[in-house]
């Protein structure tokens, strides 16, 4: 749920998660988005598409509906979705409107929990939920703003929808990505300015890549990761270790 375009963190995991044998479905909002969509997954072999509104319970119901009559189970399911208004993206926190607030809350971390609670029974031999996060949600980062508390209650909710499905051997966990030139990345203010700042000081000099989210997610979705759970896992050249920038940087 969340490709956007061909440089969307999302397809890299879909792509990854297709060089894996996965059998996929993939969620669009709307007929524009569905045109992006569907060359994308035709190139992988995925022919099964749903027109899906996060924010609104009867598209979610008849889309697991679908799912549900269409394969009967789910193994996985990646949330890559997010939403704030770009104007406020933009100039001091402080201003954020009332509206946006609820909004970027309901879009960007409500819908995790809905679909969770969607998926769930279907992953009938367990399974593994995956969302998309960014270390905005715990350190401020210019013009994260109101995306930086919507991310700091979706990790919030990741740990305690992990406790809650944990019995049911179902695994929750969230990648948290350094900055990437992705559709969402460039509705904030200095992206291009916060891109080339961690390239420059992160550990391994380097932002992440499509294909190192992607192998993460495999990893997660697999056997390999049947022990992990609740956790943020960092893909961000080891960025979030710093303290403060590079010497040459200073």
């Amino acid at each position: 749920m969340g490709v956007a375009n061909d440089r969307s963190i999302a397809w890299g995991i879909a792509k990854a998660m297709h060089e894996a044998g996965a059998e996929m479905a993939f969620s669009y909002q709307g007929e524009m988005f569905g045109k992006r969509v569907e060359p994308l997954a035709a190139s992988i072999g995925v022919d099964y598409l749903l027109d899906v509104d996060v924010s609104n319970d009867a598209s979610m119901e008849a889309a697991f509906a679908d799912i549900k009559a269409r394969w009967g189970q789910l193994d996985f399911i990646v949330h890559a979705i997010a939403y704030s208004n770009k104007d406020e993206l933009a100039g001091r926190f402080i201003n954020t409107s009332r509206d946006n607030f609820k909004h970027s809350l309901d879009i960007s971390c409500y819908s995790l929990i809905d679909v969770a609670r969607r998926a769930a029974p279907l992953m009938t031999q367990g399974g593994t939920i995956l969302t998309l996060t960014y270390q905005g949600s715990n350190r401020v980062t210019p013009y994260y703003n109101v995306m930086g508390v919507a991310k700091a209650a979706l990790e919030s909710a990741v740990r305690y929808l992990a406790n809650d499905l944990g019995p049911d051997g179902i695994r929750v966990n969230a990648i948290s990505p350094g900055p990437m030139k992705t559709l969402a990345g460039a509705a904030i203010s200095g992206a291009r300015k916060t891109f080339r700042q961690t390239e420059a000081n992160a550990p391994l000099r380097a932002n992440a890549t499509l294909e190192a989210v992607g192998g993460t997610a495999v990893y997660l979705a697999s056997d390999a990761g049947a022990c992990t759970s609740g956790e943020i896992i960092r893909v961000d050249g080891g960025y979030h270790v710093l303290g403060m920038p590079q010497p040459e940087n200073l």
